[in-house]
């Protein structure tokens, strides 16, 4: 099929698009890398008016360390790690400082499709698109992100874990555009993990789950963020698990306990015709087991 018709505008700076944007507000549609956009154009799932093209916009592609706001004499590992919202997932799979400050963000680019989408797919397009079955918007949530949105009257931070509201719906206005995306780099005891089943590699997760925990000197959870994917209309935090898990050793018991209570108490899955919702809470527990075991794990230094 073709997508219907549409007027499409490419600007070349920021400034433009921002005006763009605030011109045509909800008849609109920003595209960034099109791998979730133009399928669904051509399905005619979605028929915007207007097409805003950001591909011209270098300064949206970026990756760097955050000294901006830190004392010059801060270690490097301290401080938080900014990405321009159009910068390619392949970069970012590639980028030894993506793995060395957020090696969770790092660790799922791999999962996410296959290398000819990643080549053309963005970091803001996927966070902002807010697909369920999305791996990026899981990570936002686990490791803290804070996302940056402007638009022609200013600018505003949004955390991720209160951008998402419903399915493929979140806090950005119509007039508003995505920018960057600012991640704090990981800290010292702390240990990390994603996990997913899906059919085939590349597919779609059935679910998923990522995880970032740290650990005091005594060896119990000071801080602890369990996402899943797949499993509800966003991101889903597995707020009653975390919540057992504070202040606790993170022994084997621990663990089992956290994700009977994810998978009984955190999510409320739906079937489909790639899985039931029995068999989605029985990923999510074993999936809950596995992220915490290999977070632990690299926690203690293993």
């Amino acid at each position: 099929m073709k997508p219907a018709p549409f007027l499409y505008h490419v600007p070349d700076t920021l400034e433009e698009a921002l005006s763009l944007a605030n011109q045509y507000g909800y008849d609109a549609k920003l595209i960034a890398g099109g791998q979730s956009l133009v399928p669904t154009m051509n399905f005619r799932l979605a028929q915007p008016a207007v097409l805003i093209d950001l591909n011209r916009i270098q300064s949206l592609s970026y990756i760097k360390v955050d000294d901006s706001e830190e004392d010059a004499s801060m270690k490097d590992e301290t401080k938080s790690l900014r990405i321009g919202a159009m910068t390619r997932q392949r970069v970012i799979e590639r980028s030894d400082i993506v793995a060395r400050h957020t090696p969770l963000l790092h660790d799922t680019m791999p999962y996410i499709a296959h290398v000819q989408i990643r080549n053309r797919g963005t970091i803001g397009g996927s966070i902002a698109h807010a697909d369920p079955a999305a791996e990026l918007p899981a990570v936002a949530r686990t490791v803290g992100a804070r996302l940056k949105v402007q638009s022609v009257q200013g600018i505003r931070w949004i955390r991720a874990e209160d951008f998402y509201v419903a399915l493929f719906t979140t806090e950005l206005l119509p007039e508003e555009v995505l920018v960057e995306i600012e991640v704090p780099s990981i800290g010292e005891r702390s240990g990390w993990s994603v996990q997913e089943v899906s059919r085939r590699q590349g597919d779609y997760a059935m679910a998923g789950a990522t995880a970032l925990l740290t650990l005091d000197e005594m060896g119990c959870c000071k801080e602890v963020k369990i996402t899943y994917l797949s499993v509800g209309d966003g991101p889903v935090p597995a707020t009653q698990a975390e919540q057992t898990l504070l202040g606790t050793e993170p022994t084997s018991d621990a663990i089992l306990a956290a994700a009977e209570v994810a998978a009984t108490r955190d999510v409320e899955p739906t079937s489909d015709i790639h899985a039931s919702a029995t068999y989605r809470r029985h990923l999510v527990k074993v999936l809950t087991k596995r992220v915490l075991e290999e977070a632990v794990s690299r926690a203690n230094g293993k």
